[in-house]
């Protein structure tokens, strides 16, 4: 049976329940989890309309017109940032110019991970984050730049030149934390009238938040072996429970790997005896069935973003536990 989310909400009937003394602000949110911590801080006043659809993918998206309308009705834009939606700052800029921005990814404090370059990931992390940069739990490996030949399709910084660090910074429930006092400090400087709310719904929060990351954390310390990834997707989930990725099948989620790339991969199961690979359900499940059919590789499927789960407050917790229970199944099966 699952636990509920955040228990502690249900202690704060009477500010939770009060009706919204103002207008209640217009917040447009990019994608699913962040929508999920921005409801949960608009719990009892407002509900935030959500841009992208679950099962889209962030980095490229044609908005239709009622997801157009939401930004140009906006007063208050969440984001990660441009390196997950390059496409969303401009249409920021074009339909929602006199709204309010909060860019998650540039909260003071934030961990910031640096991407992980090449089929084969080496052990070493470059944190940014202030004080936040060893949050992980002092996961900090030695940062040894000996990068090999590895190959990196021709274009391994392509589709990274958007941005200087790995932007999935949302799968860390210290960042989510981080986030929540941040989504309420900007909500109430717009809405001073429901200013008590927002930061009560934030203590709320992070209180569920680290009863989560506790949870998550039991539940994944007896797993052990290596995976491999479908796109370097996880880094954020990773160190922070102490797992680690062996590579990743595909440079990005946009992006097919090349022969090389395929073949790296394949030499890294075998000679490290990986028996896990994790497909996306937003992808075309095919292309791990390919690179590793016949191998005896178990196939498990982890999901970033919400795709298959019902937006809403719940869903950040619902995410987190899915992606828990995906590494359960497939490592312990080993």
């Amino acid at each position: 049976m699952r636990a509920p989310i955040f228990p502690c909400l249900t202690a704060l009937p009477i500010v939770l329940s009060a009706p919204a003394l103002a207008d209640v602000p217009r917040v447009a949110v990019d994608i699913a989890p962040v929508h999920a911590l921005v409801a949960q801080v608009m719990a009892g006043v407002g509900t935030p309309d959500l841009i992208l659809p679950p099962g889209a993918s962030p980095h490229a998206y044609a908005l239709r017109p009622s997801e157009a309308g939401a930004l140009q009705e906006a007063e208050l834009v969440v984001w990660v940032g441009e390196g997950l939606t390059p496409w969303l700052g401009e249409a920021i800029g074009t339909l929602a110019g006199g709204a309010a921005r909060l860019e998650l990814m540039e909260v003071e404090g934030t961990l910031q991970l640096a991407f992980r370059e090449g089929a084969t990931f080496e052990a070493h992390e470059h944190a940014h984050g202030d004080d936040h940069a060893h949050g992980a739990d002092d996961h900090d490996h030695d940062h040894d730049h000996d990068h090999e030949e590895h190959d990196h399709d021709d274009h391994a910084h392509d589709d990274h030149a958007h941005g200087a660090f790995d932007p999935h910074g949302w799968l860390d429930p210290v960042n989510a934390a981080l986030w929540l006092d941040a989504i309420a400090a900007e909500l109430s400087r717009i809405d001073p009238d429901n200013a008590a709310a927002y930061a009560a719904n934030a203590a709320a929060g992070r209180e569920g938040l680290a009863a989560l990351e506790a949870e998550i954390a039991g539940r994944l310390a007896p797993l052990s072996g290596g995976f491999i990834v479908f796109h370097d997707g996880y880094h954020y989930f990773e160190a922070r429970f102490g797992i680690e990725a062996a590579g990743a099948i595909s440079l990005s989620d946009a992006s097919d790997p090349g022969p090389a790339r395929v073949a790296e991969i394949r030499d890294l199961v075998a000679s490290q005896g990986i028996a896990c690979v994790f497909a996306e359900p937003q992808f075309n499940r095919g292309l791990v069935d390919a690179v590793f059919g016949g191998t005896g590789v178990r196939v498990g499927v982890i999901d970033p973003i919400g795709a298959s789960l019902t937006p809403g407050p719940d869903l950040y917790a619902d995410l987190l536990r899915g992606m828990a229970a995906a590494f359960e199944d497939c490592l312990a099966a080993g």
